[in-house]
């Protein structure tokens, strides 16, 4: 989709930190006077926050992979149409945590539905929209899961490490697959550090 906007999008394991650099990234935007647009997949919406409480409740330990693959998708759709695609049109920066990188590294690799088959779902889901660029907050997965469950689990970091780790593989094999996009970033370390490296990365693309 042609647009005058700037679509950033944070990656990562459970816990890796990304959330809190999306916060500063905003800060970021906005301080050089950019319209920013702060959102999160699933979720954004009134209809993607329902189908959000859906695919990360405990409760719903029975659900298929296919299931949870589809929902991740009409969540995002909605997501895009009814919030990112307008923000693109009128210029604005959209940072979003989590896009369809997640679905792949999740869904395809993690779980290990079709990588055809994802992506597939990801092209609809994403209804044309593709960030300009997508940053990977690179951590353990052990250390990233302490973080993530201090205070309980949903119910994808409830797979534990094992189930991270090849989140982790899924992630590694799209920045080599798609490197003009996807940078990855080293999370270890204070946030402010952690920032700066973001930071860079981005330095082009904000400039």
């Amino acid at each position: 989709m042609a647009h005058d906007g700037l679509f950033i999008t944070l990656e990562g394991v459970d816990g890796c930190g990304k959330t809190t650099q999306a916060d500063m990234l905003v800060e970021e935007l906005e301080a050089s006077g950019r319209e920013v647009v702060r959102m999160r997949d699933p979720g954004g919406t009134r209809l993607s926050e329902k189908i959000r409480l859906l695919l990360l409740d405990p409760a719903n330990d029975d659900m298929c992979d296919e299931c949870e693959l589809l929902l991740y998708e009409a969540a995002r759709a909605q997501l895009v149409k009814e919030v990112i695609q307008p923000a693109l049109k009128r210029g604005s920066a959209v940072v979003c945590d989590r896009f369809f990188d997640s679905t792949y590294a999740y869904q395809a690799v993690a779980r290990g539905i079709s990588g055809n088959v994802v992506q597939t779902a990801n092209e609809l889901g994403c209804c044309g929209v593709v960030p300009d660029a997508t940053l990977v907050f690179d951590i353990s997965p052990q250390e990233a899961l302490l973080r993530a469950t201090s205070q309980g689990a949903d119910r994808l970091e409830s797979e534990g490490t094992l189930f991270q780790e090849r989140v982790r593989e899924g992630y590694a094999e799209l920045a080599k697959r798609y490197p003009e996009r996807i940078r990855i970033i080293d999370a270890s370390g204070t946030k402010e550090v952690v920032r700066a490296r973001m930071l860079g990365a981005l330095r082009e693309l904000l400039s």
